[in-house]
C-alpha cells in the first residue's frame, strides 16, 4: 500500500479521540505520532486520525496533541496506544512496512 493511499485511509476513520470519547464521527486528518527524537518525522505509517480540534486548535474543554503532548496523553492515552487501537481498525496487524 501506499503511503498517501495509508494516509487517506487513516483520515477517513475520523477523529480517534472524539470516537473514543463518544463525541461522534469527525473529519480528521493524519497526525503524525512523536517519535521521541527531535527532528525526526514519524513515518506516514505510523499516523492517527484528529481533527483540527485535537490535533492543533484546543477549544471548548478539549486538549490538542501540539498544544501540549503530555496533557493530550493523559486525558486521551499515549499517541502509540491510539497508533495501536487505529491499526487494528484498519485491519493491521503489525506497523506497514514492518515484518513479524
Amino acid at each position: 500500500m501506499t503511503r498517501k493511499a495509508h494516509l487517506a485511509r487513516v483520515a477517513a476513520l475520523g477523529c480517534v479521540v472524539c470516537r473514543n470519547e463518544g463525541l461522534g464521527e469527525t473529519p480528521a486528518q493524519a497526525h503524525h505520532i512523536n517519535c521521541g527524537t527531535m527532528g525526526r518525522k514519524a513515518s506516514d505509517f505510523e499516523t492517527i486520525p484528529l481533527c483540527p480540534t485535537h490535533h492543533q486548535y484546543s477549544g471548548h474543554g478539549h486538549i490538542a496533541v501540539h498544544d501540549g503532548l503530555e496533557s493530550f496523553e493523559a486525558r486521551y492515552g499515549s499517541e502509540r496506544e491510539l497508533l495501536a487501537q487505529v491499526l487494528i481498525e484498519l485491519g493491521i496487524d503489525h506497523p506497514v512496512g514492518t515484518t513479524g
